[in-house]
């Protein structure tokens, strides 16, 4: 979340998009309703479903699902076409202005492409999506520091082209209007299914948050990531909030409602393959040695010039006195990445028998991983799985899962007892980024132990078969440091992930900044280090998360066991709770909530402000910018780091400092977002000729088999269907269906269908019924419902249907498998699968 869960009461209109908090995130509706009440807000609903929030909104609509990128583009062309963004923030904070390569072309121009794409390979070359660079030669004297000797030195430096008006035809705004313009009312209901009428309403109720004195808030979960083109759905949200002035505001932003308390946390400790904690970007197999990585993956222009010293502290927080200046902080010690490693490529090559062992700590992907036959055929190459969990799961059991013989397998499952997050002390991290201290209010039963207590024995175990070694290429474990204890103290563990200072820290002019053995008190002594590999920090994000802190009464503790109840301003920003990252800050840009001079953009929605007097910006928040620097301070194209940036970039981790209405990199198939079908529809595009996201990677894998990579076609499939979760059941079942009371409240496996797809098809509510997908078949209970109706997409009847996901043979309620019919396929980005949008075929059973 860029705001906070407490944050939504501050909005004054609230899009609800690819989400369900009434049933999934039912505590976010108290800040929902407090919002509705206080400021007489409108919660607008559009989802495929008529779901619970849609029952509690004050309109709803329904879209075809895949479709957002077009009901979102929508919005942005209405925002444009009536004039109703905020033209100063958008001169000043975001690229509108910026100039690109006039040999730029859009989809409008390209027939659903961008330019510089390689159909052979799948990719672009980006080159054309380049800002205008303006170079000039500064000569200047300068003296070097090892002889004194003074010499001339000439420099080019460049400086990003800006256009003098929103008119001129190869700024990025020019751009934006013209990729828009096609979204008009009438696309949105022909691609979407999306009632004209329907679609006006919600955009002339939430775009009228782009006045001063208003702000709208979007609450989106896995109803936009879950697709081929999820990373785009979510920069679509980014944009059109943008527009509208809503980043950086209280009751603005853009809103991920994560599905669990701690998978925020778990992202930001770098849970994802392709980052290291505090999304330092892993290593390239390209990045030759730590001077090549700290060049390549870091932009020098913003605050991420102080990555390497980020990546320095993590390095000496992992390997100690083995990782030192003289040795790059041990860089060679980290793996680096050759490939593609996300869920879907590594089943992949489990199933090719390339992977031999596997470990599974709270994860159960024989029930939550797409074409999920597959993977468990997948997981019966396997030598050897180890489960960590509170039961024995459908992963720790596959072996004698449906339709296998378990004299077949020689796999050797080992099943850990672990015990439940009550039952054991330490932090987790919101989707508000706020960071909360949980004790352990329980013990676990028999012989369940804590996950740091396992992963003890396992590095102690690891350590002592390797001591007798004097390869090279097993000296990171040997020089891993985990000086927990034998019985690990979780506190040292967050001391560490604090960082604390390994040796007495100094600046460059040789300041003792902390001393040794002492925690830091945030990621600013990092930046401020000489060495950084002083500090042992295990992720800067969280730096002064355990640094002792008021928690607003005087007493001191840790910052994350806060649980101070002051609310300066009154915004629900409570700073004396816990501690939220970066820097205990609520909202993040929050430069962007007062205008370019520095003064709040309305009185009601002041975040923080320019003190001329104090020369400081201050307010109810702490500043995401630079403290002292003023509104009209100058970029200076010769500096690295912020100085390179003006008083006027409040996104100081952009190498511009602006929020990118167009992304000229980081993302594979465009600067804009541009819809594409799913890679299973029942309609050919209606927009261009280019059917699906023209970048994700396509498997075949056995597709000649029963059991393989295989995409079904409307005309065997005709029915669109989703996988979505209940409230009374919990991801893919292992905590909640082996409760008595939560089994008795949702007991079986079922399929929501429309009432008149069921009279279509013969079927009445309660019938057994099969549902069949190119990858298998699985048969449940049919809910014949309201909830769901028919679209109308470009002339064509299209009928979904929906089913949860949280069923599988291990419990009480128990039920067929809905990822057996999901299909192997995922972003252009993130590589998440599609389990959104797949083709189906419904009968009775």
């Amino acid at each position: 979340m860029t705001n906070d869960w407490t944050d939504i009461k501050n909005s004054d209109c609230i899009l609800v998009i690819g989400a369900n908090p009434a049933e999934n995130h039912p505590a976010s509706m108290t800040w929902v309703n407090e919002a509705r009440d206080r400021n007489k807000a409108n919660l607008i609903v559009v989802d495929p479903r008529f779901t619970r929030t849609a029952a509690t909104s004050d309109l709803y609509t329904s879209l075809r699902s895949g479709t957002d990128i077009v009901f979102l583009g929508g919005l942005i062309n209405y925002t444009i076409q009536n004039k109703l963004y905020n033209e100063e923030y958008v001169k000043y904070y975001t690229n509108a202005l910026t100039l690109v390569q006039p040999d730029f072309q859009g989809p409008a121009d390209l027939d659903g492409l961008f330019s510089g794409y390689d159909a052979e390979k799948r990719s672009y070359d980006t080159t054309s999506w380049q800002y205008q660079i303006e170079k000039e030669a500064v000569t200047s004297t300068e003296t070097d520091p090892e002889t004194g000797q003074e010499a001339t030195v000439t420099k080019e430096l460049a400086t990003i082209k800006q256009a003098t008006s929103l008119d001129d035809p190869n700024c990025v705004f020019a751009h934006l209007k013209k990729h828009y313009a096609r979204f008009t009312p009438e696309v949105v209901e022909q691609v979407c299914g999306t009632p004209k009428d329907e679609f006006l309403q919600v955009a002339e109720l939430y775009c009228a948050t782009g006045a001063v004195d208003k702000s709208g808030t979007i609450m989106y979960a896995m109803g936009q990531t879950q697709h081929t083109v999820g990373t785009q759905n979510v920069r679509s949200m980014a944009m059109l909030q943008l527009l509208l002035g809503n980043i950086g505001m209280p009751g603005g932003g853009v809103n991920a409602l994560r599905g669990e308390s701690n998978v925020q946390g778990s992202t930001d400790m770098a849970l994802l393959f392709h980052i290291l904690p505090g999304y330092l970007g892993c290593p390239r197999d390209t990045d030759v040695d730590y001077a090549a990585y700290s060049k390549q993956r870091f932009a020098t222009t913003s605050y991420w010039v102080n990555g390497p010293k980020f990546f320095a502290s993590l390095m000496r927080a992992w390997f100690g006195d083995a990782a030192t200046k003289d040795n790059d902080y041990a860089y060679d010690y980290v793996p680096k990445t050759s490939g593609n490693y996300s869920w879907i490529s590594l089943f992949e090559a489990m199933y090719a028998n390339q992977i031999k062992g596997l470990v599974c700590m709270g994860q159960n992907p024989a029930v939550g991983g797409p074409n999920a036959r597959f993977e468990r055929k997948a997981m019966e190459n396997l030598d050897w799985l180890v489960v960590m969990d509170l039961f024995e799961t459908e992963t720790a059991s596959f072996w004698k899962g449906p339709n296998v013989k378990p004299e077949d397998i020689n796999t050797e499952v080992f099943l850990l007892p672990a015990v439940d997050a009550v039952e054991k002390a330490g932090s987790i991290v919101t989707s508000g980024r706020r960071n909360q201290w949980r004790p352990a209010i329980a013990g676990g039963p028999g012989e369940a132990k804590e996950d740091i207590w396992i992963l003890t024995q396992l590095v102690k175990a690891l350590k002592e078969v390797y001591a007798p070694s004097s390869d090279s290429k097993d000296s990171p474990l040997l020089d891993l440091v985990w000086d927990y204890g034998d019985e690990p103290d979780v506190e040292l563990v967050a001391r560490e992930v604090n960082g604390y200072a390994a040796e007495d820290v100094k600046d460059a002019s040789g300041k003792v900044l902390v001393e040794k053995g002492k925690v830091i008190p945030g990621f600013g002594t990092i930046a401020s280090a000489a060495d950084p590999g002083m500090i042992a920090c295990g992720n800067w994000l969280f730096a002064g998360y355990f640094a002792e802190a008021d928690d607003g009464t005087g007493a001191v503790m840790p910052a994350v066991k806060r649980r101070g109840q002051k609310d300066p301003g009154g915004y629900g920003f409570y700073p004396y709770w816990g501690f939220t990252w970066p820097a205990n800050r609520r909202v993040l840009y929050n430069r962007a909530s007062a205008r370019p001079d520095g003064t709040p953009w309305a009185e009601n929605k002041k975040v923080i402000w320019w003190d001329a007097e104090a020369g400081e910006w201050t307010g109810y928040d702490v500043p995401d910018f630079s403290k002292t620097k003023a509104p009209d301070a100058k970029a200076d194209p010769a500096a690295s780091g912020l100085g390179a940036q003006s008083g006027t970039d409040p996104f100081i981790m952009k190498s511009d400092g602006k929020g990118w209405l167009f992304a000229p990199s980081s993302l594979n198939e465009g600067p804009f977002p541009e819809h594409y079908e799913p890679v299973e529809s029942p309609v050919q595009n209606p927009i261009s000729s280019q059917q699906n996201n023209p970048v994700i990677k396509l498997w075949d894998t056995d597709a000649d088999k029963d059991i393989g990579d295989k995409v079904g076609t409307a005309d065997e499939f005709p029915i669109v269907c989703s996988t979505y979760r209940l409230c009374e059941q919990w991801q893919a079942g292992a905590m909640s269906r082996t409760l008595p009371w939560l089994a008795e409240c949702q007991p079986d496996m079922f399929l929501e269908i429309g009432e008149e797809l069921a009279q279509e098809r013969g079927i009445k509510n309660g019938d057994q019924v099969i549902v069949r997908s190119a990858r298998g078949q699985i048969q449940m209970v049919a809910m014949v419902t309201k909830r769901w109706k028919p679209f109308q997409v470009n002339g064509t009847k299209v009928h979904q249907v929906g089913m949860p996901w949280h069923y599988g043979w291990q419990g009480l309620a128990t039920g067929d498998v809905a990822n057996d019919l999901t299909a192997h396929v995922g972003d252009g980005n993130t590589m998440i699968p599609e389990y959104k949008v797949f083709l189906v075929d419904v009968r009775k059973a």
